[in-house]
């Protein structure tokens, strides 16, 4: 099943996505990863209290307010922008698909003292519905997608796999 995860993966690199949902997974041995849950942790203590946690099963959103309909995601850095919108408008129209509407959400790039809004409109169902079957189809191929060197490769988790 997708998750928010996997949609933000989908749009940085196919073949970080077929290794994770293939059970191979680097994180854990990544400085940048503890870096960007460290500020997650950190930076918004008082949140709990205010925000709360939705787990759907296969998707977990970190933050909700269920007052204003808002989801917020904390990030390290917008280098990755794209995914990260991508990922928070998955989350919207995965609310909807249960009946809650109107919902916004918030990115926060708290060293960057940048915060994106984020939207989704009806007539950008059809593309989720089209990242859900592309996420379907890479995580069904036989084998590992070729690598794809992108700028950001050097920071991923995956890179000694990739590389070495």
């Amino acid at each position: 099943m997708t998750s928010g995860t996997l949609i933000a993966y989908l749009h940085l690199c196919h073949r970080k996505l077929w290794l994770h949902t293939h059970d191979i997974r680097m994180e854990h041995t990544s400085t940048a990863v503890a870096i960007g849950k460290h500020i997650e942790e950190t930076t918004y203590a008082r949140r709990s209290q205010k925000w709360k946690e939705l787990n759907l099963g296969h998707l977990k959103i970190d933050h909700y307010d269920p007052v204003t309909n808002t989801i917020r995601e904390v990030k390290k850095s917008p280098k990755l922008e794209e995914a990260h919108i991508a990922q928070v408008k998955y989350y919207i129209y995965a609310l909807s698909q249960r009946g809650i509407d109107d919902v916004t959400g918030l990115i926060e790039y708290p060293k960057h003292k940048k915060t994106t809004e984020v939207s989704l409109k009806k007539e950008e169902w059809t593309m989720i519905k089209g990242w859900e079957a592309e996420v379907d189809r890479i995580t069904n191929l036989e084998t590992c997608p070729p690598l794809t060197t992108k700028p950001y490769c050097k920071k991923c988790a995956f890179h000694d796999f990739c590389y070495i």
